[in-house]
């Protein structure tokens, strides 16, 4: 019988990994695992920001609709006692420019270049004050204006608006981007800047110097008459005070 030997065990085969490349892997854990925590905390920051916007927003819902049932009510009021009922001045308008460049004095030509007014159907908010009132007067003839509804303001922006960034005319496509230049004023979404517009308030002045100039179109079915007479006469500058939403909106 042939014997048997036994084979001894061998020893285990082990390799040193250099001590380079296992700094460079707990460098590259460190830095995966600082990534994540980033990553986590930008979403819960993210989501807390749209919590935020979509609070405001209902809070919005609340005070325009709050605001429609008061005016109901006083006209009511006005109507049992026999009495008149009156509007208050505007807080904001509404200009559209209607003529082109030729035959313009030099002092309309400047308050239209200050009011942002460049091309014909460009359109933007301005605040009414006693010096832009003196101001559309100079410049009357060649813009129709009136005082915009909540619908209208939201249209325009929705539709047609642009944000000026870095000198560049960048669509609202979300609202990062009105948060990037109005966030530090505590705009976040567009319907903060909606709602800046509309009410006119503290910082209406920045958020319509972000909104770019509107571009529009002729509006539906064409201009009514020559545009060298008053809307009143029948023609198309001037005031058109709450009449100035179906003009918008035929031209958006």
């Amino acid at each position: 019988m042939a014997d048997k030997t036994k084979t001894q065990p061998s020893a285990p085969f082990t390799i040193e990994v250099p001590e380079t490349l296992l700094k460079k892997r707990k460098i590259s854990d460190a830095s995966k695992e600082a990534q994540a925590k980033k990553r986590e905390e930008t979403q819960k920051k993210r989501q807390e920001r749209k919590d935020v916007v979509f609070k405001r927003a209902e809070k919005y819902v609340q005070e325009y609709r709050q605001r429609e049932k008061d005016l109901v009510e006083t006209k009511r009021a006005a109507r049992r006692t026999g009495d008149l009922y009156v509007p208050g001045q505007a807080k904001i308008y509404f200009i559209i420019r209607i003529k082109g460049v030729n035959h313009i004095p030099p002092k309309p030509r400047k308050i239209l270049q200050l009011f942002r007014l460049l091309q014909i159907n460009n359109g933007v908010f301005i605040r009414v004050t006693k010096a832009t009132a003196m101001m559309l007067k100079y410049i009357e003839p060649y813009i129709a204006y009136g005082e915009p509804n909540l619908k209208t303001v939201r249209e325009l922006i929705y539709k047609r608006g642009f944000g000026k960034i870095d000198k560049q005319r960048i669509p609202l496509s979300d609202n990062h981007v009105v948060e990037s230049k109005l966030g530090k004023l505590d705009i976040l979404s567009i319907e903060d800047l909606i709602h800046e517009i509309y009410t006119v308030g503290p910082n209406f002045k920045q958020a319509n110097n972000f909104l770019w100039p509107f571009k529009l179109n002729n509006p539906t079915g064409g201009w009514r008459t020559r545009k060298f007479k008053h809307y009143v006469e029948g023609g198309d500058f001037g005031n058109r005070e709450d009449k100035i939403n179906a003009l918008v909106r035929s031209m958006v």
